[in-house]
């Protein structure tokens, strides 16, 4: 696979994030750039740790079981890891869960750390699928990082600017992308 392809996948992972801040983004009367910045390094150290632990998972398996065969096994569930997340997403859309949206004078490091922490477990899936595929570790680490602060900021000032209006529409976004993500592996690495 290469950058684009793995900047899309990144992409689709992230936009989870994206709306559960903008969800957030939405509650708070004014958005206090300090506990923001942390919230992102937060999220981000959390991401890259389950990357970096997913993609470890899957080499550990690589290492046991070298074969070739073994090996387009490990494509397939990499491909089976990318519909699994993008049907996830398509659902989160589907079910569309009401939010009470009300003021909330200070929302608190506890949910935010909730938060990445559930993202966290879907992002160690995809760092397992990477592994699988065989990408370059160092590159996608960096990609995680920089697209979960982008994503955690966007979301957070869409949600305080527009509500909540986005969040469907981008939880199929991300769905797309893993659903295409997904189609790419079995054309390219499977058949």
């Amino acid at each position: 696979m290469n950058w684009i392809e793995d900047l899309l996948i990144v992409l689709g992972i992230s936009l989870d994030i994206f709306a559960a801040m903008e969800c957030q983004g939405s509650l708070v009367a004014h958005i206090d750039k300090r506990q923001l910045s942390f919230i992102c390094l937060l999220t981000a150290t959390i991401q890259l740790c389950a990357l970096y632990f997913g993609h470890f998972l899957s080499y550990l398996y690589c290492l046991k079981h070298p074969k070739t065969d073994e090996l387009i096994l490990g494509q397939m569930i990499a491909m089976l890891i990318f519909m699994g997340l993008g049907v996830r997403l398509i659902v989160k859309a589907i079910r569309n869960e009401h939010v009470e949206e009300h003021l909330e004078r200070n929302p608190g490091i506890r949910r935010f750390v909730r938060m990445a922490s559930v993202s966290s477990i879907y992002t160690i899936m995809a760092g397992i699928a990477f592994g699988f595929l065989g990408t370059n570790l160092a590159v996608i680490l960096v990609m995680i990082v920089v697209l979960t602060v982008i994503v955690a900021v966007g979301g957070m000032y869409t949600g305080f600017r527009l509500g909540m209006t986005w969040r469907s529409m981008v939880y199929v976004m991300g769905a797309v992308l893993l659903f295409a993500a997904a189609v790419d592996v079995l054309v390219r690495k499977v058949l």
